[in-house]
């Protein structure tokens, strides 16, 4: 069985929004869907159209913000993390907070990786062949433009608590087709 269903990273939100009588509550919550399922595909001009046209993202990493800004920074980023097929995941959400003008999430981030590129970033992994499931505990504030716009994404988590390396027969189809399509 797949280690990973990305179906229920945005199920949280679906089921909120179809209980949401508010309309703005419901375009915050429709713009988070959106981006979420687009990352998913991966659709790199489809996650774009989800942020205003200056996005400024924050990722504190030991006290830093380290989070691309800027649309031709922001499109950087996620060029590189469709040429890192890495966009398998599932963010398990047991928080969920909507305002007026923002989305918050938070949970546990399940996410594979092929080990060469874990490796690149950092992770103790021992076999570059190999794909991983890393998890963070992570919370994400999603600010919302007056417009219904993701200004940028406030990403604040624990650092890995587990590590995997898994089985060709935990991988998800998406995955295997993605990362593996040629063996």
């Amino acid at each position: 069985m797949a280690v990973i269903d990305p179906d229920r990273t945005w199920a949280p939100l679906e089921k909120r929004l179809a209980e949401t009588a508010d309309e703005r509550h419901r375009r915050v919550l429709s713009i988070v869907i959106e981006h979420m399922k687009a990352e998913a595909v991966p659709d790199l001009d489809g996650l774009m159209r989800t942020l205003t046209p200056e996005p400024d993202y924050h990722f504190w990493n030991d006290g830093r913000d380290v989070g691309p800004k800027t649309y031709a920074g922001v499109r950087g980023y996620y060029q590189a993390f469709v040429e890192s097929r890495s966009n398998i995941l599932e963010f398990e959400i047991d928080r969920l907070v909507v305002d007026d003008h923002c989305v918050v999430t938070e949970g546990f981030l399940r996410q594979i990786y092929p080990g060469a590129y874990a490796a690149q970033l950092g992770f103790p992994v021992d076999d570059p062949a190999a794909d991983y499931l890393i998890v963070f505990r992570q919370l994400l504030l999603w600010p919302i433009d007056v417009h219904g716009a993701i200004i940028g994404e406030d990403s604040y988590h624990s650092g890995p608590s587990e590590i995997r390396k898994l089985s060709r027969e935990e991988l998800p189809q998406t995955y295997i087709e993605l990362v593996h399509a040629d063996s």
